[in-house]
């Protein structure tokens, strides 16, 4: 989706609230809106957005045209699914095209919104200025959710490399061929653990094997007829 049409259309806001600030208002008048709090101030700025001044005017417009080819360069570097970015750079984009105007025309920027209360006054600042500043407001949001996106999430256990299915059930019961010791070494001769198990089950049913044969054999003695030797 292209935000291209919202750059036209903060142009022409800004452009048209400065004509009829000029067409209605004498430079330096001020008037109410709510009180003491809002009021239209018409002024005009050599300077940069909020009153900053970096020196001559030729300097401001320099570095606006400066600013304006970075902030082409980088809507151009962004992705088409970068949608709240590419917003942000067409609000700054449109904010600047509209000081860049008056700085052509007039040689300095109309300003007339003016907030504060009492002597504590914010700089006096216009439409071009607002849009600006909320680009940049929505710049960092979306570089700082940009950033959280391709950074690794930490604290997520790594995932082990999966093991091929094995024939039994029980995976230590059949070692692999790259698990077995060499043959040869000093390893080869150990009992693997189905091993110790059969031997551990042979020598606790001798005890009861021998038993039972013991029995046995006493039962066939006890039993056996006991023969009369011939009378001489």
């Amino acid at each position: 989706m292209t935000f291209l049409w919202i750059i036209p259309l903060a142009v022409a806001i800004d452009q048209a609230s400065k004509f009829i600030v000029r067409g209605s208002m004498a430079l330096y008048q001020s008037e109410p809106v709510l009180g003491n709090f809002f009021r239209l101030t018409y002024i005009h700025n050599p300077g940069a957005a909020f009153g900053l001044n970096m020196g001559s005017p030729l300097l401001h417009t320099a570095f606006s045209f400066l600013a304006l080819g970075i902030l082409i360069y980088l809507y151009r570097s962004l992705a088409a699914n970068e949608r709240l970015l590419r917003l942000a750079l067409c609000l700054v984009l449109g904010g600047a095209v509209g000081n860049i105007i008056d700085r052509l025309y007039l040689g300095e920027v109309v300003d007339f919104f003016d907030f504060g209360l009492g002597d504590l006054r914010w700089p006096i600042f216009n439409f071009a200025d607002s849009f600006v500043t909320v680009g940049v407001l929505l710049l960092a949001l979306g570089y700082s959710r940009r950033e959280k996106t391709d950074a690794p999430q930490s604290g997520r256990p790594l995932l082990s490399p999966k093991r091929k299915p094995s024939g039994s059930k029980f995976p230590w019961t059949s070692p692999s061929p790259s698990n077995q010791p060499p043959s040869g070494s000093i390893f080869s001769s150990a009992p693997t653990v189905p091993n110790i198990r059969a031997a551990a089950f042979k020598h606790s049913s001798r005890p009861e094997q021998s038993a039972s044969t013991a029995k046995r054999r006493a039962h066939r003695t006890w039993s056996k007829p006991e023969t009369k030797s011939p009378s001489n």
